[in-house]
């Protein structure tokens, strides 16, 4: 008997997981906050005997290092990857039996295209595959992104990820589970498909890199790349590195004093409550990043790498729950924090901030006279459709770009209000007049917006 149990890290849009038999198991990809994954181990009476890695990533810091340290396990890496700490090199074709008793191992199949040496992991029990961990290989109706490792590469390695895929569909039973880690709203995926599991034979009949030959697989592909979180550029030089262990206690206690006083160094003050209730009240010069929402993809994405910031809470488990997740981006350590709401963390005589939020009926029923509309979706969204002389600057890269911003009223907007509570946060601390547009861009032509669609 064997069971797959798969560890969510959906905030990143990522899997990890822990598979075994009745006394020994393995973990595939792990993330950084690895009590989980023993968690998860001991709920299983299992032993940890190895860990492995599908490739050095670029989108988290892992927890592999630190998890092999921990439980004593093997830690297998892809024989070409280039790092700075010991472990078991892993090549192609070497099988690694992970419990005899079931009769379960792992066989290291190649599969080079989301990086040069990236290595997916089949699981055989007796002999026959029963699962394939395909990292960012083989993801569901899609493959990883080939533009992460260097852009002289990007085309070799688009056209590697599609023999890749074709290797995988040959090699395997229709039957074979395909488990990837990307795919499931990560910035690693080269598009983002529907669904949560599935098998070579359907992805046989349904991903473009198996139904397509290899020049309109690459065209396609290259012609469809969108924008790469900043952060990772940190990522894959951290994990090369040896990711340090996490600390996840609590932080420094700010009072209203010690939060103006970060303000006033420069530092980032991120308030992670819900965007309505941000919106009603906040401590000026903040920014809004929703715990519920992408936040360590958004945070990260955005805040000056190394910039120190403080975290504002409704609650120490809101708080906590956020930390977790920054530090699998390496944000490791807030430099402060508070929990509650404004008046406990505005100073005496002094006043929350705020401003308006409206929908795109609201905006249609609004003179545009003196009023701008900013749309801060990504380029691609934006080819889809748009409001008739909207300006565009992504909410990644508004707080370089705040000048570009024309004078007036501004109405800023994203797909649904989430980055258009980011955007209107970052325009509020700079002193604009600012109204969020909380609405699904769906609504926009329905109110009577004109909708332009190149």
């Amino acid at each position: 008997m064997f069971f797959v149990d798969t560890i969510e890290v959906s905030g990143l849009g990522n899997r990890g997981y822990l598979a075994g038999g009745e006394r020994a198991a393995v973990v595939v990809d792990p993330p950084r906050d690895v009590d989980r994954v023993i968690e998860a181990a001991a709920r299983r009476g299992v032993r940890i005997s190895h860990v492995v890695e599908t490739h050095v990533h670029n989108d988290y810091v892992t927890g592999g290092l630190e998890l092999a340290r921990v439980t004593g396990a093997a830690y297998l890496v892809p024989a070409g990857a280039r790092v700075s700490y010991s472990r078991v090199p892993v090549r192609d074709g070497v099988r690694t039996v992970i419990d005899s008793g079931a009769g379960l191992a792992l066989r290291a199949l190649a599969t080079p295209g989301h990086t040069p040496h990236h290595t997916s992991y089949v699981l055989e029990e007796g002999g026959t595959a029963i699962a394939v961990f395909t990292g960012g290989s083989l993801l569901i109706g899609t493959v990883g992104r080939p533009d992460l490792v260097e852009p002289r590469l990007t085309e070799r390695l688009a056209r590697a990820q599609h023999a890749s895929a074709h290797r995988l569909a040959a090699e395997l039973p229709d039957d074979t589970a395909v488990l990837p880690t990307h795919g499931f709203g990560s910035f690693c995926s080269s598009a983002q498909a529907e669904g949560g599991d599935t098998t070579i034979g359907k992805e046989k009949v349904s991903n473009e890199a198996l139904t397509r030959d290899v020049d309109t697989f690459v065209a396609d592909l290259l012609a469809g790349l969108d924008d790469i979180p900043a952060y990772y550029t940190h990522m894959g030089p951290a994990n090369a590195a040896g990711p340090a262990p996490v600390d996840l206690t609590p932080p420094v206690l700010a009072d209203a004093e010690g939060i103006a006083a970060r303000l006033a160094a420069g530092e980032w003050v991120v308030d992670l409550r819900n965007r309505v209730a941000f919106a009603e009240g906040h401590v000026a010069g903040s920014f809004n990043f929703e715990a519920e929402g992408q936040l360590a993809t958004y945070l990260a994405w955005l805040i000056p790498w190394g910039r120190p910031v403080t975290l504002l809470a409704e609650s120490p488990e809101q708080l906590a729950a956020a930390q977790r997740e920054l530090v699998r981006v390496g944000i490791d350590r807030p430099a402060a924090a508070a929990t509650g709401g404004p008046a406990d963390w505005v100073r005496a005589g002094e006043s929350p901030a705020s401003f308006r939020r409206a929908t795109f009926a609201d905006l249609a029923g609004r003179s545009r006279d003196g009023v701008v509309v900013l749309d801060v979706r990504r380029a691609s969204e934006r080819t889809e459709g748009f409001v008739e002389g909207s300006a565009h600057i992504p909410v990644h890269t508004l707080h370089r770009r705040l000048d570009e911003v024309p004078g007036g009223e501004v109405w800023v907007h994203c797909a649904g209000g989430m980055r258009a509570a980011i955007a209107a946060s970052l325009l509020d601390a700079a002193g604009r007049d600012v109204v969020a547009v909380d609405d699904s861009f769906d609504e926009a032509e329905k109110a009577g917006l004109t909708v332009r669609r190149p």
